[in-house]
């Protein structure tokens, strides 16, 4: 079985069919659509492949226009708007089944020394080595891990360990911050291409930043009350990374109102050098009660 961290370098290596335009392609998963962070990576690797490799990705604004299908191909269609002397800017449009599914606007920058330096530092967490990897907290919670998740792990790129334990009951959730932390990186080597890195961290990046809105509220794992869906997405990247080496995703929701939730997260390496912002917000819609239950007043 190939490694997961191969598979997600596979997913990311786009076949050029024309000029500015590339095609992806879309496992076929059990999932509604098109996990969004597939989408991103794929679009910021089409972006990058049309700029010089001394200009690394600076930031990416992004949103999510239409769910993706399962099993079918994606177009990214690259319009190339700026090449100026320092800065260069990508607007990529994915298309699927001749529909806009989400687009994305990156700019790349050419490194620059000198100017203010400063940054806020990370808080202090325990180191990944001495957590639980998700999918074991969830055999120690049900015993063992439903098969439709066991197969998710077996396919998961990232190990995911987070910092504090997960919480399963209301009296455990009762009073909890909107915030969250993990400690995350790739289950193998991604090579030594810095845009894979940053494509890579980019799909990692959607997989557990909306965990800081649903905290207060329900488990992140097991029956969801909420159907969740990414929005938009920005990303700045102030410092070259890793995305095979351990980095602690720190999440917090500052609101949640009207059906939206949004999200900021800080991306740190071992040393606590920040590394990646990150900002999105969410839809979050109650599932329809069951007719069992009694329907929510207005």
């Amino acid at each position: 079985m190939t490694n997961p961290a191969e598979r997600l370098v596979d997913l990311l290596d786009l076949e050029q069919i024309e000029v500015n335009i590339f095609r992806g392609a879309s496992p076929q998963e059990s999932l509604q659509r098109v996990f969004g962070g597939q989408v991103a990576g794929q679009a910021l690797v089409a972006a990058g492949r049309t700029v010089e490799s001394d200009r690394p990705v600076h930031s990416l604004h992004a949103y999510f226009l239409r769910p993706g299908i399962p099993g079918v191909p994606i177009v990214y269609q690259v319009e190339r708007v700026r090449d100026g002397r320092s800065f260069t800017t990508r607007r990529v449009t994915a298309v699927q089944q001749g529909k806009t599914i989400f687009n994305l606007t990156a700019s790349f920058h050419h490194p620059e020394e000198g100017g203010i330096e400063h940054q806020l530092p990370p808080h202090h967490v325990p180191h990944p080595d001495t957590l639980p990897k998700v999918a074991d907290e969830i055999r120690e919670h049900l015993g063992a891990l439903p098969e439709a998740l066991e197969r998710m792990a077996r396919r998961q790129p990232f190990d995911i360990r987070y910092v504090n334990r997960l919480r399963w009951t209301p009296e455990e959730l009762k009073g909890s911050d909107p915030r969250s932390a993990v400690w995350m990186r790739a289950v193998g080597p991604l090579g030594d291409d810095p845009l894979i890195h940053t494509c890579a961290l980019t799909y990692a990046s959607d997989m557990t930043l909306l965990d800081a809105v649903r905290i207060p509220v329900e488990p992140l794992w097991g029956m969801r009350g909420f159907d969740m869906a990414s929005l938009d997405h920005a990303m700045w990247f102030h410092r070259p990374f890793r995305a095979d080496e351990w980095f602690l995703y720190d999440q917090e929701s500052p609101i949640a109102h009207g059906g939206r939730g949004l999200a900021r997260g800080r991306i740190y390496d071992v040393e606590g050098r920040l590394l990646v912002s990150v900002v999105q917000e969410g839809l979050f819609r109650p599932y329809p009660a069951k007719p069992s239950e009694p329907a929510p007043e207005n």
